[in-house]
């Protein structure tokens, strides 16, 4: 006999996962956890350090005014 595997709850709001969006219950609760991810909520451990400090990779608006004089609309 076959056995009914039950799918576990929405991580983000706990009602019953759909197939369609599986592991959540709806678009609304995956953009959350994509959210989530993006703003860092998500994160492995690490004792490493970056290999650049974060004022060097972080967008400065000279950066953005250069980088849409340079590539934006032709």
């Amino acid at each position: 006999m076959l056995e009914m595997r039950r799918i576990p709850p929405c991580p983000i709001c706990g009602k019953p996962a759909e197939v369609h969006w599986r592991p959540f219950c709806s678009r609304r609760c995956a953009d959350v956890d994509l959210g989530r991810w993006f703003a860092g909520v998500y994160r492995v451990p690490t004792d490493e350090t970056p290999e650049m400090p974060e004022a060097e990779w972080t967008e400065t608006p000279d950066a953005a005014r250069r980088m849409a004089r340079d590539h934006g609309p032709r």
